[in-house]
């Protein structure tokens, strides 16, 4: 479910059985866990923190999160650097819970696989995920520039869309990336 989605915060939780992951950690983690709190939910079974791109409404609260509940945190060597780098994050995330998931890269986290796949955006080495959790497929290209091709192959493999909090615009493009898909399937 979305925890937070705009420029005040991004997080989104995701579960399956007994793994969760968040993708991003953009508020603090007394938001967190109040939101978690309110559905009868948990940070115990989270077991990765998903990282977009390094812009403060995706990180301002990951490594707290990520040190304070030994969760690690998955992101492009590029976007750990830009982390480091930022200023809302007030210490750095513990060495032995960095994790690199670079573009184009696949990780499976108990029954969530997580695919890592480049977006165009102006941070620093953005990616979207194509989450599989059985027999339903996400897409999550936060603050996505423009739909580039492979951008779209995602978008119209999955079941559902996650880019904002705008669910309209959601649909369409999924509609118009599935439409996109089937064209240059049939050519």
């Amino acid at each position: 479910f979305c925890i937070a989605s705009g420029s005040s915060g991004n997080c989104f939780y995701l579960s399956v059985d007994d793994t969760a992951i968040l993708i991003d950690a953009g508020l603090s983690q007394r938001a967190v866990k109040k939101a978690l709190k309110e559905k009868n939910l948990s940070l115990s079974k989270v077991k990765g923190i998903f990282v977009t791109h390094d812009h403060a409404d995706h990180i301002k609260g990951v490594s707290t999160l990520s040190n304070e509940n030994m969760i690690p945190v998955y992101a492009t060597a590029e976007v750990h650097k830009g982390m480091k780098k930022s200023y809302c994050m007030t210490r750095d995330i513990d060495t032995a819970l960095v994790r690199k998931l670079e573009k184009g890269e696949e990780l499976s986290l108990g029954a969530i696989t997580i695919h890592s796949f480049e977006v165009p955006h102006d941070g620093t080495d953005n990616v979207g995920y194509h989450i599989s959790m059985g027999d339903v497929n996400l897409c999550i290209i936060t603050d996505v520039g423009h739909i580039t091709p492979e951008v779209a192959e995602h978008i119209g493999l999955a079941n559902y869309l996650v880019d904002s909090d705008d669910l309209e615009r959601d649909a369409a493009i999924l509609a118009m990336a599935r439409a996109l898909r089937k064209s240059d399937l049939e050519a």
